[in-house]
């Protein structure tokens, strides 16, 4: 079976984009769709916890416009990411699908569910906030980039600050730098500037009554770090109550890379939600 580290990176071309993607896991079923986080490429995912999702089902990680190897302009608003990742998943002529989004791509996933141009099965959104949530972006990143003597920024972004939780992150690193061939290069200044916007928008954006979820009907898992300083873990609280059908999960000890400190444990509980 073809894994992260190994599944070829292919291209399709939609609305002016060449949208770089990768597929692994079963040819048959509901694909799963991972969108990726705040700066985030394909080669930013975790490949055992990829790989064990792609166990029984079809996988696909994709960078969207802007990002990584894929072509165009990044946005910055999640509405015109949103756009622009619905025309790469009608491009493959995935009409039906489950989500998992991850920080920035929670946001894409429940605009995407909400719209309704693609049909969404199921969601897993994890370390997310609702419009209008409560995000500390800017400070959380210049606070990380403080901590010099930490290898890479993601631990201290990622990861707490106990020797748990840091190991946890360290075994991460390696996992996350195992491909060498076909490897996306690392997002530059104009990917961070207009994700960075994206998010301030769509955190500072009024919804009232959280109406836009409250207009998702599908079921949706909520994971979330106990200590995720940059989208506080009350969003998952708001993002489960006012949505119809939502289950929630707190790991203990974890940040925002929540799914990659515990990537058996999430798989785990995302495989049994995706089945149900």
């Amino acid at each position: 079976m073809l894994t992260l580290e190994t599944a070829p990176t292919q291209h399709v071309e939609t609305g002016g984009v060449r949208f770089a993607y990768r597929r692994l896991g079963n040819s048959v079923g509901i694909p799963l769709v991972l969108m990726q986080h705040f700066t985030g490429h394909m080669d930013a995912w975790d490949p055992e916890l990829v790989n064990a999702l792609a166990q029984d089902r079809p996988v696909v990680v994709f960078n969207n416009a802007g990002v990584g190897t894929s072509t165009g302009v990044t946005p910055d608003t999640v509405a015109q990411m949103t756009e622009d990742a619905e025309r790469f998943l009608q491009a493959l002529g995935l009409a039906h699908v489950d989500l998992l989004g991850f920080s920035l791509g929670g946001f894409i996933a429940q605009d995407m569910a909400a719209r309704d141009v693609v049909s969404v099965r199921k969601m897993v959104l994890v370390g997310t906030a609702p419009r209008g949530g409560e995000e500390h972006l800017l400070d959380v990143v210049a606070q990380a980039a403080s901590h010099t003597e930490a290898p890479d920024i993601r631990l201290p972004l990622f990861f707490t600050g106990t020797a748990q939780s840091q190991a946890a992150g360290r075994a991460f690193l390696v996992r996350a730098a195992a491909r060498i061939q076909q490897r996306d290069p690392e997002s530059g200044d104009a990917v961070q500037t207009a994700q960075a916007r994206a998010i301030v928008g769509w955190c500072a954006e009024s919804d009232p009554g959280h109406a836009s979820l409250k207009a998702i009907h599908q079921p949706a898992l909520v994971v979330h770090g106990s200590d995720d300083t940059m989208f506080p873990s009350v969003n998952a609280f708001n993002l489960a109550r006012a949505m119809k059908d939502a289950t929630l999960i707190i790991y203990p000890d974890s940040g925002h890379g929540v799914l990659f400190q515990y990537p058996a444990l999430f798989a785990g509980h995302a495989m049994q939600f995706l089945d149900a």
